[in-house]
């Protein structure tokens, strides 16, 4: 079961890897409106299920502490990681942002039954180091100007860390309340958008398809398989592995001709899946014990 969940889990990284490319590809709306469609549209699988098998229902049935930490997890991360890039150079944010996997994988420590050990640490440190790379690009000067901004991204990290973190300790609470997460993300990104922003819709059918599969996959399945994995998974791999994430961006990117490769991207590759094969190395070891569990 726990390696199972692990691979679904693991399963989100490469939708995630997708969005960039999906972004570039649906147009110039502005990020409010796209998260506001994005999720709502991530939202309809898992409510036709429920409409399709009502007992369903009962999942969005939770404490408010549980939607508290889905709406802040979902909501909340965007909204800071957006309030980032606008308040400080977006290679400097982005690279304090992807300290989520690192604090992942160092708060795993707090959760029962959980041991952090070195493997995690270092696989984590070597992933973060290919991030540089790849984010980077060997060019990265933090100006005290921009600190605000270097804040919210180092919130908007925490944030992410914190949700998935926290998601684990809710376990019991089923994934089909991910549906309710993301409705209410779309309804407050509206909001933000309505307030913020002025509309910008897709100018052809191409970018629409593009809206709809960032809406289905990385706005919509991606947070379903994220929440099951580290709920039944090993959240330490995910954290360790979820550095993959700029690196297959960046594969992606370059397939669909956005732009050039180079040595770092392949030193970069090789940093993240270094450290998440030592990261893993419980679970690759083990993997015949942890089908059986």
């Amino acid at each position: 079961m726990k390696f199972r969940a692990t691979l679904i889990g693991l399963m989100t990284i490469l939708m995630w890897a997708f969005l960039a490319t999906l972004t570039a590809a649906s147009g110039r709306m502005p990020p409010f409106q796209l998260t506001a469609i994005g999720f709502g549209l991530g939202s309809l699988p898992g409510l036709a299920l429920m409409v399709a098998q009502p007992a369903r229902f009962k999942a969005l049935r939770q404490p408010f502490k549980v939607w508290l930490v889905g709406i802040g997890g979902l909501f909340g991360y965007h909204l800071l990681y957006f309030t980032a890039l606008r308040s400080a150079p977006a290679v400097e944010a982005t690279l304090v942002n992807y300290l989520w996997p690192l604090l992942i994988v160092v708060g795993s420590a707090l959760l029962p039954g959980e041991r952090l050990g070195w493997h995690h640490l270092v696989g984590a440190a070597i992933g973060l180091a290919g991030t540089v790379l790849v984010v980077a690009g060997g060019n990265v000067a933090f100006n005290p100007a921009y600190l605000p901004g270097y804040g919210a991204a180092l919130v908007a990290a925490v944030t992410w860390a914190a949700y998935s973190l926290l998601s684990r300790r809710f376990g019991a609470v089923p994934t089909d309340a991910v549906t309710g997460f993301c409705l209410a993300t779309a309804i407050l990104s509206a909001c933000c958008h309505l307030a913020l922003e002025t509309t910008v819709w897709p100018e052809t059918s191409f970018q629409w398809v593009m809206v709809v599969a960032l809406g289905l996959l990385p706005l919509g399945l991606a947070f379903y398989t994220w929440d099951f994995g580290v709920k039944n998974g090993d959240i330490q791999v995910l954290g360790a592995a979820s550095y993959a994430t700029p690196i297959l961006s960046t594969l992606i990117l370059l397939a669909a001709g956005y732009g050039e490769p180079g040595w770092r991207l392949v030193i970069a590759c090789l940093l993240v899946t270094g450290g998440a094969i030592l990261a893993s190395k419980d679970l690759l070891f083990r993997g015949r014990k942890l089908v059986d569990a």
